[in-house]
């Protein structure tokens, strides 16, 4: 039992590091990071921001698979840290933390999708086979609209308790 736990670890961390370093090979090969850091004109700190998104990553995966250290939220309220009365405040507080990072995790995804799609230029054939001449930046526009208020209907309706 206890070599099949040790073997189980094992093949799950390895299969961990396999998947990680595919995501970041997507991320340098298509140049998401110097292309991001030359666009806030920050290039002098492209490895600090390379380590913030390695790092991120890390702690990212890491709540996933250990969820219970992550709720920082439920041990404040739980024992009322900053008052008996404050738990309304601070379930508003965590509501918007949550927002922000969606935000940001999905302002983060929708410029990897295009990325790709830009290394792969799939954007400017399609526009070239179909006759696309103007317009272009409000056809994109509208699909970041449309993905947005997709998600929004998701998370507003609940279907993602559905299971489906």
């Amino acid at each position: 039992m206890f070599l099949k736990q040790i073997f189980l670890g094992a093949c799950g961390l390895g299969f961990g590091f396999l998947a990680s370093a595919g995501v970041f090979t997507v991320l340098v090969s298509v140049g998401l990071i110097p292309r991001f850091a030359g666009k806030m004109h920050v290039a002098k700190k492209v490895f600090a921001l390379e380590e913030a998104v390695v790092l991120g990553t890390l702690c990212g995966g890491f709540l996933s698979v250990f969820s219970e250290y992550g709720n920082i939220g439920g041990f404040v309220l739980s024992r009322s840290l900053f008052g008996a009365g404050t738990a309304l405040v601070w379930k508003w507080v965590g509501r918007m933390v949550l927002a922000a990072g969606g935000f940001f995790a999905g302002m983060f995804v929708g410029c990897l999708a295009l990325a790709i799609a830009e290394m792969l230029d799939s954007i400017p054939i399609f526009s070239r086979r179909i006759g696309f001449r103007h317009g272009l930046g409000i056809a994109i526009a509208a699909a970041a609209c449309g993905k947005v208020a997709g998600s929004l209907l998701y998370f507003a309706k609940g279907i993602y308790m559905s299971g489906m």
